[in-house]
């Protein structure tokens, strides 16, 4: 069984859409993000600073963007049994390749997402990472520096939210009581803690009067808050906007790929940052990211060379 991970913020580089700008395909997602942004997404990527990429919306819109580009590509090559779920904002891309909306649609409610946030967060907001501490150590961090777990990764990898200072302190004191690894990250918002609890109910809103697809056309869905497979729609679209401010569990959402029976991982992007956690989280599980084909046309020849049966050549 085939699992596709929708990534989320992180680090955009120019060369996301390198694989996929010239697609066919891919035209009716860019329209969708071109409708966000006021500008062509493959245009803005290489006109924009790093500073300005990593603004909230901006960077929610491309990451989105991305996942649903690469599947725009490979669609028709896709099992009906494939199995989808997304990290963070990636999961608004893991609701348009399961089938419930179109990328369109998918564009327009993250537009509405990002903003959101933007409204509620203040100028302050920024996610950190810390690396090997044992929960108590960490618990007593966070309580000193007045931030909270936004997502729980395996292997000990945390990442959390506060204000800005506060996040730079933790850092550097987890260095020093035995952290591997503590730094920031380039999303600068607070994502996924209470910072953000205003925009939850209007996000709600927003979601739950979404243009959807029937049921019978959906794929394998899984949250990406702790892997619960969601069968209803209505029900799952409250705590999809609750998850702005609530803790992330990819760890047990990764669990449960593998007690799903997935034993291949394909990391739709941006970057491969997914397949390689799943990879160190479960070794046997075969995992590849799309940003590590040289084409677009490598990457439909692994799809197809898998589900075939044939051993997959490498582009």
């Amino acid at each position: 069984m085939l699992a596709l991970l929708c990534g989320g913020q992180g680090t955009l580089s120019d060369k996301i859409f390198d694989l996929v700008a010239d697609r066919p395909a891919t035209e009716s997602v860019f329209a969708g993000a071109t409708a966000c942004l006021g500008e062509d997404p493959r245009k803005l990527i290489t006109t924009r600073s790093a500073e300005e990429l990593s603004a909230n919306h901006a960077s929610q819109i491309l990451t989105v963007t991305s996942a649903l580009a690469i599947h725009a590509c490979i669609v028709d090559l896709l099992t009906e049994d494939t199995a989808v779920t997304g990290y963070s904002v990636g999961e608004m891309a893991a609701w348009s390749v399961a089938g419930i909306w179109t990328a369109a649609e998918a564009l327009r409610l993250t537009d509405i997402r990002a903003r959101l946030m933007d409204g509620v967060a203040g100028p302050d907001g920024r996610l950190g990472y810390v690396r090997g501490l044992e929960r108590t150590a960490l618990e007593h961090l966070l309580e000193r520096h007045r931030c909270e777990i936004a997502i729980r990764n395996p292997d000990l990898l945390v990442v959390f939210g506060g204000a800005e200072r506060d996040v730079i302190d933790l850092c550097r004191e987890a260095t020093t009581q035995g952290a591997a690894r503590a730094g920031l990250l380039a999303v600068k918002i607070a994502s996924h803690t209470t910072r953000l609890e205003p925009a939850c109910t209007p996000l709600q809103q927003a979601l739950a009067t979404s243009r959807r697809t029937p049921v019978a056309d959906q794929r394998t869905l899984l949250a990406g808050d702790g892997g619960e497979r969601i069968f209803s729609v209505t029900n799952a679209t409250a705590k999809l906007a609750c998850q702005i401010a609530r803790p992330i569990d990819w760890a047990a959402t990764l669990e449960a790929l593998v007690e799903l029976g997935v034993d291949q991982v394909l990391d739709l992007g941006p970057g491969h940052a997914l397949a390689e956690m799943m990879q160190g989280f479960h070794p046997s599980i075969r995992c590849y990211a799309a940003d590590g084909f040289r084409t677009i046309d490598g990457l439909r020849n692994w799809v197809a060379s898998e589900w075939a049966g044939r051993p997959a050549a490498r582009d």
